[in-house]
């Protein structure tokens, strides 16, 4: 079974820094899609509030996930997620359902912004590649 990861900010292929850039390179690119919720720029990075209940959208990039148990070990590190103690952690991951381009629906992983989103700048059309200044968005199959 495969498992899929939604991103949406920093792991983005033309957001990457280089720290976690190798990691990325070795996802597959699945498609552009969807998740509800709110999305917030921080400055360095952007933080998603998901929320299936919203009636907003993040926008984003799905990434299937090669059998590889120490990718996930990185990226999560590079998100700043503390497994032994959640409450500690900058994102925790999760499980989302993500809307791709062409309707269908995939289960996948989603770091979600673990602190307060007050401090953030709203991102109402729920794209951190169309904020202010953005590089522009790298075209992507599908779109």
């Amino acid at each position: 079974m495969s498992k899929y990861l939604f991103v949406y900010g920093t792991l983005l292929p033309d957001e990457a820094p280089a720290e976690i850039a190798r990691a990325i390179r070795k996802l597959r690119v699945v498609g552009r899609g969807r998740t509800r919720g709110r999305l917030y720029d921080f400055g360095d990075f952007p933080g998603a509030v998901v929320t299936p209940s919203e009636r907003s959208t993040i926008a984003g990039l799905v990434y299937e996930i090669p059998a590889d148990p120490e990718l996930l070990r990185q990226l999560d590190r590079y998100e700043g997620v503390d497994s032994f103690h959640p409450a500690n952690s900058l994102f925790l991951r999760r499980k989302r359902w993500i809307t791709l381009h062409d309707g269908r629906r995939l289960l996948s992983w989603v770091y979600e912004y673990n602190r307060d989103p007050a401090n953030g700048v709203h991102l109402p059309k729920g794209n951190y590649e169309e904020r202010a200044g953005a590089r522009k968005p790298a075209r992507i199959a599908g779109d």
